[in-house]
């Protein structure tokens, strides 16, 4: 058993994350992950106004809206698509799909992110 506890789970700073708060909830500094293929847990809290930038990475990556609303821009093969996420949506973005999430509302929203740890060396 690996537990973090919310108050001590470990901050980083992803490049390109604007306005955010982000913790490691399990994996990399948060300690140890046994499964394989090896997942990791994060959580993002986006203040009023916080956004990533329109990036892609080569890695699946698993978001669940846990507070507040958060507007979501992908874009694949030149095609945009901008949707908004609520509390409970969930949305799994795909290798090298570039995606952006922006909270534009007046309160802070909090999305939790499911991605598989990197390969060794890479």
């Amino acid at each position: 058993m690996n537990l973090t506890r919310f108050n001590q789970a470990p901050t980083y700073h992803p490049p390109h994350h604007e306005g955010m708060k982000c913790l490691r909830l399990q994996g990399h500094e948060a300690g140890a992950v046994q499964a394989q293929p090896a997942l990791w847990l994060g959580l993002s809290i986006l203040a009023p106004g916080g956004h990533t930038a329109l990036d892609a990475s080569a890695l699946e990556k698993h978001y669940v809206v846990l507070q507040g609303t958060v507007t979501l821009i992908t874009e694949t093969q030149g095609q945009r698509l901008e949707t908004q996420l609520h509390p409970l949506d969930s949305v799994a973005i795909a290798p090298h799909e570039s995606r952006q999430l922006y909270n534009h509302s007046p309160h802070e929203a909090r999305v939790l992110l499911a991605m598989p740890m990197p390969a060794r060396g890479g």
